[in-house]
């Protein structure tokens, strides 16, 4: 697996009952995931030599995110490496001009949207959907927030230029919440379908997912996951696939986002559901039968913890332990920092305010925002 980060340490553990011998590729001996693994090769995923190297001998190459330059993933592919994701599907991940050019063609909804030259061009774009406020982001590199900006007026559309690299221009869309539809595909061309789930944000941070999705109509959600489906299919996509989508007030869904690794919004299925994102994506990419993606509980509800002030971690585990014998508690092995994912909670059970509100008390208890 290329990257070391806490998707490939949770890939790992659930690789551990299969007795998969699992090698990582990783920036630091301090990753998440480098903690875990016991075979670790430190190097940088953007040297080609370095990745040849680390896949000498590898089965199937993964990956914890999208990052790895496309022109590196088709020499492995040239070597002889099986690389799942493929760079055909991963592309598409990479870059949002390239995912939006490649959803057009397939009939998928997306919001208004075209490449922009510069500010005022971008001005211009506004100007064709009916007016700022409208959102630019540069077509690779971000996440999380990153790499997205909420353009008021022409005066704030400078910075996403600066960067060098093309930039893409949406529409705001109005909506009424953020929904996910989580999928993972074979090489064989078996697939399985998550509930689809509510996702909430706080500062452009994935912060609550409620699966399954509250008063979601059926038709909908079916309709999410069909399309979730045929958008792996289309793009040839193998391992997991997070289709993040807008729920629009007039009842509508639009593809936002794509991420082909195991994803923030799928975390829940580590508790909640039969077989997790993570045991269903190295099931994938070994091209093994895909398990159960049914929920376990009526409800589960995952709480992001964010960096805080950790002054007794014993002590914060002691309370919410006691508090809740049925918390699930993953925390990530990650230096603190403001704002940065060091772990999650997943709760589950049949009253969803009940769950919602233990996974929230949890979350913040840990992250020392909630002290009592």
């Amino acid at each position: 697996m290329v990257g070391g980060g806490q998707l490939a340490r949770m890939t790992h553990e659930a690789g551990i009952p299969l007795g998969i011998k699992f090698k990582l590729l990783s920036d630091t001996p301090q990753d998440s995931a480098a903690q875990a693994v016991s075979e670790v090769v430190i190097g940088d995923y953007r040297d080609l030599a370095t990745l040849r190297d680390f896949a000498r001998g590898c089965d199937v190459i993964t990956f914890d995110h999208e990052h790895v330059p496309t022109e590196h993933l088709r020499a492995l592919e040239a070597d002889g490496i099986p690389v799942r994701p493929g760079p055909d599907a991963l592309v598409h991940a990479q870059d949002k001009g390239v995912m939006r050019a490649k959803l057009d063609e397939i009939g998928a909804p997306s919001p208004r949207h075209r490449i922009v030259a510069d500010p005022a061009d971008a001005a211009a774009f506004a100007a064709e959907v009916g007016g700022f406020p409208i959102i630019l982001k540069t077509v690779r590199g971000g996440y999380d927030g990153k790499g997205v900006w909420f353009v008021r007026g022409p005066e704030d559309a400078r910075d996403p230029f600066l960067a060098g690299v093309p930039v893409l221009a949406e529409e705001k869309v109005e909506f009424r919440r953020e929904l996910a539809a989580n999928i993972v595909r074979s090489p064989h061309g078996q697939a399985v379908a998550y509930p689809v789930v509510e996702s909430r944000q706080v500062d452009g941070v994935c912060d609550t997912v409620i699966a399954p999705a509250p008063d979601l109509d059926g038709e909908l959600a079916g309709q999410a996951q069909e399309l979730a489906l045929r958008i792996a299919k289309e793009l040839g996509v193998v391992g997991h696939l997070a289709v993040e989508l807008f729920e629009t007030a007039d009842g509508r869904i639009l593809v936002n986002e794509l991420a082909m690794r195991p994803h923030n919004s799928g975390h829940w299925t580590q508790d909640g559901a039969i077989t997790s994102q993570f045991a269903n994506h190295v099931r994938a990419v070994l091209d093994l039968p895909l398990g159960d993606p049914r929920p376990r509980a009526t409800w589960t509800v995952m709480c992001n913890v964010l960096g805080g002030d950790y002054p007794d971690m014993y002590s914060a585990y002691l309370h919410c332990m006691a508090r809740d014998p049925q918390l699930k508690i993953h925390m990530y092995g990650k230096d603190v920092k403001p704002g940065r994912k060091v772990g999650h909670v997943n709760t589950y059970g049949d009253d969803l305010d009940d769950v919602l509100e233990r996974a929230r008390h949890a979350a913040g208890y840990l992250r020392g925002t909630i002290t009592e």
